[in-house]
């Protein structure tokens, strides 16, 4: 059965004040009485937190702070209400970091999303995110679910298989990264098998270029994108205005200036940070990485919720690539590997309307099979290599590049 959306995000300033009033103490209360946030919460008063600016002043908590406890107290760090037992799943992200997951209804909350654009009962979604040992694939499914569609659990790669599925099953819609769905539709023309029953699709896990968007709604498909984490689910989403990202209505968001935890003026780009209003795993002032700015007024499709501008880039230099996040610590893992190498540096790039990576190493060596071989071990993902002198890269600091537009 479909669960209804709509019952909250038409709310009024003061009413959405009023639920957060009532809302925050207990979800505060809840985490502190965690052993991940012994030391952090331990002098909050959690009554005393019931308005944004009381929450601001509480501590961010980084990504490479539940690693660590992660690693002291496998495999969930003590911020999880139950054991690991007790979830339906646990999954393993790249770090590798550890996230729980249940099958109950919307459980990370992407059926707001799927509701937003347009899908539910009478539905087939071709879901294209992975599900082997990352969360993504149960996310989606979770949304889909909650809709009341169903779902073609198609996963990574095979992609005649995929074509061949998505004709003789009916797909109606599409789950998964931006650029995976072009290759179905460009594949399909090449079979001559008709795909125009897809005409929604639901996109996240990297950037949906304007371009990309305006080929999909040349053949009569509306494609909306989210923003969301394997940590904390749904974190906003477009709706068919397409004006910003409307922010879920089971996250606070708070935009900060980078390595602080101050919010910045509306309209001022810093870092996302964000507090899960999930009782199960209550992530409390979590800092994403990720940089956004708040954008004034209100959503033209009548939800009131703050909107977001969506990913405008990372606070550090982790970078998402096909999908899949690139972190300074695997290029220095990867220099590691290789005695003759000093730098190296990732280069994220457009080739067409696919992310491309190049990986530039500085050494004496001519052969690249070597550096192509470790980069594919290390960083997950296969690269162009370009082997260049010792001594050229740029002495800036930077080790991972990103040169895609997103305006």
């Amino acid at each position: 059965m479909s669960v209804h959306f709509d019952d909250l995000e038409t709310r009024s300033a003061d009413a959405r004040a009023a639920s957060l009033a009532e809302c925050l103490p207990t979800l505060i209360a809840a985490a502190r009485a965690l052993p991940g946030y012994a030391a952090t919460l331990a002098e909050v008063n959690p009554l005393a937190v019931t308005s944004r600016e009381a929450l601001a002043a509480l501590p961010v908590l980084r990504k490479s702070e539940l690693v660590a406890a992660q690693s002291a107290e496998a495999p969930l760090g003590g911020y999880t209400a139950w054991g690991q037992h007790q979830f339906d799943h646990i999954f393993q992200s790249p770090g590798p970091i550890y996230e729980p997951g249940c099958v109950s209804t919307n459980w990370w909350r992407l059926g707001r999303f799927l509701y937003a654009a347009g899908i539910g009962e009478g539905d087939i979604v071709q879901n294209c995110f992975g599900y082997h040992l990352t969360p993504a694939g149960m996310m989606f499914e979770n949304g889909a679910r909650a809709v009341g569609a169903a779902i073609l659990p198609a996963g990574t790669g095979q992609t005649d298989l995929q074509v061949r599925a998505a004709h003789d099953v009916g797909v109606t819609a599409y789950a998964g990264t931006p650029d995976f769905l072009k290759v179905l539709l460009d594949r399909a023309d090449e079979l001559g098998m008709d795909l125009s029953r897809i005409q929604r699709a639901v996109v996240s896990g990297g950037a949906l270029f304007p371009s990309l968007r305006q080929e999909y709604a040349d053949r009569g498909i509306a494609c909306l994108q989210c923003y969301a984490t394997a940590d904390l689910g749904n974190v906003a989403y477009e709706s068919p205005a397409m004006e910003g990202m409307i922010v879920d209505e089971g996250v606070i968001v708070e935009i900060v200036r980078p390595g602080t935890g101050d919010p910045v003026p509306e309209g001022e780009v810093g870092e996302v940070v964000v507090t899960a209003l999930n009782p199960d795993y209550p992530l409390v002032r979590f800092a994403t990485g990720d940089l956004s700015a708040v954008l004034p007024g209100l959503s033209p499709c009548g939800r009131t919720n703050m909107r977001i501008k969506g990913w405008m880039g990372r606070a550090d230099q982790t970078t998402k690539i096909k999908g899949m996040f690139v972190r300074p610590e695997q290029v220095a893992d990867l220099v590691a590997r290789h005695p003759d190498v000093a730098k190296a540096r990732v280069v994220a790039g457009r080739a067409g309307e696919k992310d491309m990576m190049t990986v530039r190493i500085e050494t004496e060596a001519t052969d690249p099979a070597p550096y192509a071989a470790s980069v594919a071990a290390v960083l997950k993902l296969k690269a162009e290599i370009e082997l260049v002198a010792p001594g050229s890269l740029p002495n800036d600091g930077l080790v991972i590049e990103d040169t895609r537009k997103y305006d």
